[in-house]
């Protein structure tokens, strides 16, 4: 295949130094150290902590998916039968299972005897393959524009908040960035070169992505806008449409060789699609969302995912790349911006959901730092060090800060585990209790050593929370009842509930606030849940309580980012703030 060999048309004025002949030895091997200082930051941060919760991992997602799915895979069913979420990182967490706990055999008996054990190996995995992504951001950004652009921006994907607290759980988000970085080089491969290499490299990354998180694939457009560059240049047509088709190909090969029941049980993958859509759809749903705008939540998501400062930045760089070498903006600015109208269309929003875009913004963000610099150089020539240094500090500080808060708050234990060790020395074993859903079912398990007492080898007896008799409306139904799931808990409390629990022995009441303060989010939706609350807060003893925040801070107020991922200053503690309520009437 013939290639056509793109240079920059008015390469970045930051980037000339790149565009000399070949440094030395000796100027190359600090860049090296540079890199390895970030790449040695960047791991610190997203271990740190890692062991948040254990043996209970405590995020609803994390303790139902990919874990799980992948202790299934050992029962010889490679067959996810969940499609919601794509299972190439449970498959890298079989494999991973599988060398370091040895075999499926001792996979079982770790996870069922120590699972925290299992959760931790995930983790792990989940951190490191968001390290190898900075790295890989690193490659990328040296090859769009120079060394020093790619270094700033590695180091604020190193440091931004939202990809360093994510590597803490064993979720899909901060490894799909390792795919859709490496998809970044091979567009910027394509960009700067065309060769068939960087195509392959370009789908390869795209594959992965899509079979990791179906959001990656965001990194389709950066790789048509760079053989679109191609396309046009001289002689570029044949190169780039032969080499679209390489990459496509491979990407469709990587997906379904990472995700092959995506097509050997297509009928299940296209419902899970379509559950999919449909939950992320629904905003009527959400109790505690209070946001009326996705695009508004997800700018603003990114003020404290990244920081202020990246947030404008990255808008800067936008505006000077267009000045430089707009094939540049045709690669990178389109993807976000489409990618924040997309999912701010949707009825839900979360934080996490824009990891797919934060490499991307980390590169603009770097390029506007350090042109605004290198123009406040021309003034202070000998202040030119510096202000690469001041703009680096400004552009990386407010991520810094805050993950550094969120390793020690992890780093500490958590108030549901304090709250466990109060009732292990203070309720006796049998016990009735109510537990909110803010915990998992073998949180009454004492792990490895099921209790005689119970029949289900519960340390304690639960009451069935998670079945109701109350319709979504509030109103009663008689029969059977209905399940009830986690986002639906609140709708289902009333204040009459009190002496049911006391007239069947239930005895004691456990609530976290990462549920009631869904009620107090949206009281008038949930009347009912809002009367129970004042009811236990104003009749019963609370007997025991832990809060995550420290000394006199404030409560953070309820919101489905600042209330399960610690940003806040206020935290001093994982966990939502849970009180233990003894009942003393009926059978109590």
């Amino acid at each position: 295949m013939s290639t056509a060999v793109l240079e920059p048309t008015g390469p970045p004025a930051a980037a000339t130094d790149e565009l000399a002949p070949a440094a030395s030895r000796e100027r190359r091997t600090w860049w090296w150290l540079g890199l390895a200082g970030v790449l040695a930051l960047a791991l610190i941060l997203r271990i740190w902590g890692s062991g948040h919760g254990l043996p209970w991992a405590y995020n609803v997602d994390e303790n139902n998916h990919f874990v799980p799915k992948a202790i299934a895979f050992f029962n010889g069913d490679w067959n996810p039968h969940y499609f919601d979420n794509p299972p190439a990182y449970s498959y890298l967490l079989k494999l991973v299972f599988g060398v370091w706990f040895g075999g499926r055999a001792a996979v079982a008996h770790a996870f069922a005897t120590h699972p925290g054990e299992v959760f931790q190996v995930a983790r792990v995995v989940s951190a490191v393959l968001g390290t190898l992504a900075v790295w890989l951001l690193y490659i990328a950004g040296a090859r769009l524009i120079d060394r020093r652009v790619a270094l700033l921006a590695a180091a604020l994907l190193s440091v931004s908040f939202l990809p360093v607290f994510y590597s803490h759980l064993a979720l899909n988000d901060v490894p799909t960035l390792f795919p859709l970085t490496l998809a970044l080089v091979g567009t910027a491969g394509v960009l700067r070169y065309g060769r068939p290499l960087d195509y392959l490299v370009a789908g390869l990354g795209l594959g992965l992505a899509c079979a990791t998180k179906y959001t990656g694939g965001i990194a389709l457009l950066p790789l048509l806008a760079a053989a679109g560059a191609q396309f046009t240049a001289p002689d570029g047509h044949r190169a780039a449409t032969t080499g679209l088709v390489l990459a496509g190909a491979t990407a469709v090969v990587c997906f379904f060789a990472t995700d092959p029941y995506s097509l050997l049980d297509f009928s299940a993958f296209r419902d899970g699609l379509g559950h999919q859509s449909s939950v992320a759809d629904d905003a009527a749903g959400k109790l505690g969302m209070t946001h009326k705008s996705g695009v508004v939540y997800y700018l603003w998501s990114l003020t404290w995912g990244m920081g202020w400062i990246p947030a404008l930045a990255a808008v800067g760089g936008a505006v000077a790349l267009w000045r430089d070498e707009r094939r540049l903006v045709a690669v990178l600015v389109p993807a976000p911006v489409l990618f924040l109208i997309f999912m701010g269309a949707q009825g839900r929003y979360f934080g996490r959901w824009l990891m797919p875009i934060i490499p991307i913004v980390c590169l603009l963000a770097a390029y506007a730092a350090l042109e605004l610099a290198r123009w406040l150089a021309r003034l202070r020539p000998a202040l030119a060090p510096s202000l690469a240094v001041a703009g680096a500090a400004a552009l990386c500080l407010q991520g810094l800060i805050h993950s550094v808060h969120a390793d020690l708050v992890l780093s500490r234990t958590d108030t549901r585990n304090l709250t466990r060790q109060w009732l292990v020395d203070h309720v006796p074993v049998g016990s009735k209790l109510v537990i909110e859903p803010v915990v998992p079912d073998l949180w009454v398990m004492d792990p490895g050593h099921p209790s005689p007492v119970t029949d289900n080898g519960y340390r304690w007896q639960k009451f069935p929370t998670s079945h109701t008799q109350v319709a979504a409306d509030g109103s009663l139904f008689p029969g059977a009842g209905r399940s009830v799931n986690i986002e639906d808990y609140e709708r289902t409390l009333r204040p009459d509930l009190i002496a049911l629990y006391e007239a069947s022995g239930y005895c004691w009441v456990i609530t976290g606030s990462t549920q009631a303060g869904r009620a107090a989010a949206n009281p008038r939706r949930v009347p009912g849940a809002v009367a129970y609350y004042r009811a236990l807060d104003g009749g019963e003893q609370a007997a025991f309580r832990a809060s995550p925040f420290g000394g006199d801070q404030r409560a953070v107020p309820f919101n489905f980012d600042f209330t399960f991922d610690y940003y806040p200053l206020a935290y001093h503690r994982p966990g939502p703030v849970m009180t233990v309520y003894r009942l003393t009437g009926g059978g109590c």
